[in-house]
């Protein structure tokens, strides 16, 4: 990363930088198919897939536990 654009970066207010990361994550999120996987985190990803096919209802939707989450602070 050029020095120039870093140094732009570190000025940007709070709000500027979560867009700024947002913006990368769906850029990310876009090609997930050039995201590489290590062994763990595919195996992981298997067995959370496995756990859920067997049973669909353990677990919660991300919104809901996003306000459990914010109800704990």
């Amino acid at each position: 990363m050029k020095s120039a654009a870093w140094s732009e970066i570190l000025e940007l207010d709070l709000n500027e930088h979560i867009d700024l990361a947002a913006g990368i994550w769906e850029s990310i999120a876009a090609v997930p198919e050039r995201v590489q996987l290590a062994d763990w985190q595919r195996q992981e990803l298997h067995g959370r897939l496995q756990a859920y096919h067997r049973d669909p209802n353990s677990g919660a939707p991300w919104a809901e536990v996003r306000q459990r989450i914010a109800r704990s602070r």
